[in-house]
């Protein structure tokens, strides 16, 4: 063989990572954060039947719909997606700064803030106790402090971590999940600050909230994982590190102006409307320049692309752009008029906090966590996953869309209330059965966890490395 050919070698795992701290945070992380996902999306399949069978489970308070739909939420939110994408962040910080963690006790402490402020939570709303209508906020201040005490120690241990780095530069992904957890905590002390949660100022703060929560958050996370895990994942370096800094400065200048665009043709003024809207539009810019620096990693590699964590990456990647992209659309006030209020901003809300996050965090762990265990799951049990999730995902959101442009159409045209809800009623069944899909594959998702874990012993289901030989 000449230099640089490439074969398949003999299925052999590495060994499991000599900081064994650092890889039991990452596992519990992981973890907890799986649990946490099997209960919220069994909650949301629950809600998808109530829509489908309207008395189903109706009689007993805590199980109505508007105890349920915030618990789902939030548990998504702060319960899964939260802790793991820190126990990521956390190891992509040690492992990139070539250092040890700053401190493993405040990762433990972070974690238990966690699952306090998310068990809290859930019992308080489904006890009847929240802070109002406010999507995504619902829980009491004082258990959202809790969770912004976790943010806190967070960045405190990230940046310490990344101050011990071995030489000079910053790695690009830490600049995204330090700035994203900075950024979090201001807009969580924006939203407990009381004089702002009144009239039209709530109404202002609460798009600030809602649709930075995603954008400030889960988005720079979940593209510092990219910056990690991709690269990894591929055996290759990310294609522009400077277009890597130019989105991320992009993301900071624009992102944090358009969240007024849920609330279009409302009582707050017209030039923050507009404001929204132009920043709703300048979000091309950090979307599709993010978005080809990691396609362009990605090209000319397709034995890479072949393995499970590159697969999930890449629908991560698509539902980044293609949400994203949806998202600047659906803010022109001529789509307002068919889509607001409608399914069809549940579908899109799904196809970026499912399609593009939770596959970004599903990348991120099947490609890193065996690199801290030594442990790796089933292939065939990897790609059942993946196929559930990808189709589930799919019929969920276009059964939503659909549905929700028909549902705003009715609207538009002056129909009864009650046609619309007949028209969604089939598009209802098919989001049920999505979401379904959906759920079944975070049990065999759970299910490999387990095997990356504790289950399984070093070695155990090594997927084909690709490696170069001849060198």
């Amino acid at each position: 063989m000449t230099e640089g050919n490439l074969a398949e070698v003999s299925p052999v795992a590495p060994l499991a990572d000599p900081d064994v701290e650092l890889t039991r945070i990452f596992s519990a992380y992981t973890m907890c954060g799986t649990i946490w996902l099997i209960f919220a999306t069994a909650v949301g399949v629950l809600l998808a039947l109530k829509l489908v069978y309207p008395e189903l489970l109706s009689t007993a308070l805590p199980l109505t719909f508007g105890r349920l739909r915030p618990i789902h939420t939030n548990d998504t939110f702060y319960a899964w997606a939260s802790p793991a994408m820190i126990g990521l962040a956390f190891y992509i910080a040690a492992k990139s700064s070539g250092a040890r963690l700053y401190s493993t006790k405040l990762a433990w402490v972070v974690l238990v803030l966690l699952n306090v402020a998310a068990i809290v939570g859930t019992v308080a709303l489904d006890l009847g106790f929240n802070n109002g209508d406010q999507e995504y906020r619902e829980w009491l201040p004082w258990i959202r402090m809790i969770l912004a005490l976790a943010l806190v120690l967070t960045a405190w241990n990230l940046i310490g971590t990344v101050a011990r780095r071995v030489g000079k530069d910053i790695y690009l992904s830490n600049w995204y999940t330090m700035g994203g957890t900075l950024w979090t905590i201001i807009i969580f002390l924006i939203t407990l600050t009381p004089w702002y949660q009144h009239g039209l100022g709530q109404v202002a703060v609460q798009g600030y909230y809602m649709h930075n929560a995603v954008g400030m958050w889960f988005t720079p996370l979940c593209l510092g994982i990219f910056y990690y895990a991709l690269p990894k994942a591929m055996n290759r370096p990310i294609y522009s590190y400077s277009l890597g800094i130019f989105a991320f400065w992009t993301n900071l200048a624009f992102y944090p102006l358009l969240g007024a665009h849920h609330f279009l043709f409302s009582p707050l003024p017209w030039w923050l409307q507009t404001t929204a809207i132009v920043a709703s539009v300048a979000m091309f810019v950090p979307v599709w320049g993010g978005s080809a620096n990691y396609l362009l990693t990605m090209r000319g590699r397709p034995e890479r692309l072949h393995r499970a964590p590159a697969m999930f990456i890449l629908v991560g990647v698509l539902g980044y752009l293609i949400g994203s992209s949806q998202g600047t659309i659906e803010a022109f006030r001529s789509m307002q008029e068919i889509w607001h209020l409608t399914n069809f901003t549940v579908g899109h809300s799904h196809l970026t906090m499912y399609g593009f996050v939770t596959f970004a965090i599903w990348g991120g762990i099947y490609e890193l966590l065996p690199r801290a265990t030594g442990r790796h799951p089933n292939n065939l049990l990897m790609g059942i996953h993946f196929w559930l999730a990808v189709v589930g995902l799919v019929v969920y959101v276009m059964a939503l869309s659909i549905g929700g442009t028909i549902q705003g159409l009715d609207w538009v045209a002056g129909k009864p209330f009650i046609d619309s809800v007949v028209d969604m009623a089939p598009f209802w069944l098919w989001r049920t059965v999505g979401g379904v899909l959906m759920f079944v594959s975070h049990l065999v998702f759970a299910w490999n966890v387990w095997d990356m874990t504790y289950r399984r012993a070093p070695g155990a289901g090594r997927m084909p490395v690709i490696a170069e030989v001849g060198v």
